[in-house]
């Protein structure tokens, strides 16, 4: 992990310049995209630690550590932020980026307080072991080049986003106003109760993979249907609740009602959203990781497809919700009719 920052830090600092300005078209992100960067050491050591909890199944410490970590946002936001802003937007922005080092390491302080005091590693655990590499390799690799290919679609988005809507008439203000809407009060809303759908898929998916392997298919049936149904009654309590106070809720925490409307198109089909991530951690507990990426790559490939057909059919802003849709959809659909032939 050490060594593959230090090569995505140093692939950011060369061309950030080049994204911000002829990409993103916007020379505002430059020093954000460089704060980005910054962050990535301490996320990783975050999930490499967590990796290790949920692998002893043992979810105290992750419940624990995101509570004082939101608390310590929070606090760090409500005390600094408000000292910064006389300096400039972007200066804000990229400093807002960096708290993120403060509260990770803060979440990581909790977790090392969680973790047993008897271990000691001596440098014959860190001799090369080429089964547990291969081992090892075999899972991370397809599941690491899903979501990497996630992210990249993740990153082309605003980049193909903002090139046909500029081509097709549309103001930067606008783009980036409605882009800024859509994120940060419609998608951020309407995602606010899946930490509860995070901890299902993360508990769930060394257990499936424990009991999978002792052939107690009783127990990993049991186990599916248990994630499913508690991931789609939050999902459709929760995305009901969203679309039917979705102006109140709005307004109480952003002070505004903009991006209602983008919230009433997207919630029915949040609930398929909600059961998306369980339905992976099942398939990957199931040894069908390469399946999974390869439903997560084509979903991403169709999302982009989307964006630019339906950006040249100038549906501007909502051209970018109607991909989020049928994303959500295909990758959930297919997830599920993959699991449907597997016979257990």
């Amino acid at each position: 992990m050490f060594t593959l920052n230090i090569l995505l830090i140093s692939i950011m600092f060369l061309s950030s310049k080049f994204i911000s300005n002829s990409l993103l078209k916007n020379h505002n992100t430059y020093y954000p995209l460089l704060a980005c960067s910054i962050t990535l050491p301490f996320i990783s050591l975050g999930y490499i630690i967590k990796g290790y909890f949920y692998g002893k199944q043992n979810m105290t410490p992750h419940m624990v550590s995101n509570v004082l970590e939101q608390l310590f946002r929070l606090f760090i936001i409500t005390l600094l932020l408000p000292k910064v802003l006389k300096y400039g937007l972007v200066f804000s922005v990229t400093i807002f980026i960096l708290f993120n080092i403060l509260s990770e390491s803060f979440s990581i302080l909790v977790f090392i307080f969680f973790l047993p005091k008897h271990i000691k590693i001596t440098k014959q655990d860190l001799k090369f072991d080429y089964h547990e590499t291969k081992e090892i390799l075999g899972i991370s690799i397809p599941s690491v080049s899903g979501r990497l290919l996630g992210n990249i679609g993740f990153f082309l988005e605003p980049i193909l986003l903002t090139n046909i809507l500029l081509y097709k008439g549309s103001s930067l203000n606008y783009i980036t106003n409605e882009y800024g809407i859509y994120n940060a009060y419609a998608i951020s809303t309407l995602l606010f109760p899946s930490f509860f759908i995070t901890a299902i898929s993360n508990a769930l998916l060394p257990e499936i993979s424990k009991e999978y392997s002792k052939n107690n298919y009783s127990m990993v049936k049991k186990r599916i249907k248990e994630s499913l149904l508690i991931s789609a009654l939050i999902g459709l309590l929760c995305t009901t609740f969203v679309f039917i106070f979705r102006h109140p809720i709005l307004k109480l925490l952003y002070n505004t009602t903009s991006g209602s409307n983008y919230i009433a198109l997207l919630s029915p089909f949040f609930v398929l959203f909600y059961l998306e991530s369980p339905l992976n951690s099942i398939l990957v507990g199931l040894n069908k990781v390469k399946t999974c990426m390869l439903i997560s790559t084509t979903g991403i490939i169709l999302k982009l497809l989307c964006i630019i057909i339906f950006g040249l059919l100038n549906f501007k802003i909502y051209s970018l919700i109607i991909s989020e849709i049928i994303n959500i959809s295909y990758v959930t659909i297919l997830n599920f009719l993959t699991l449907k032939k597997i016979k257990i």
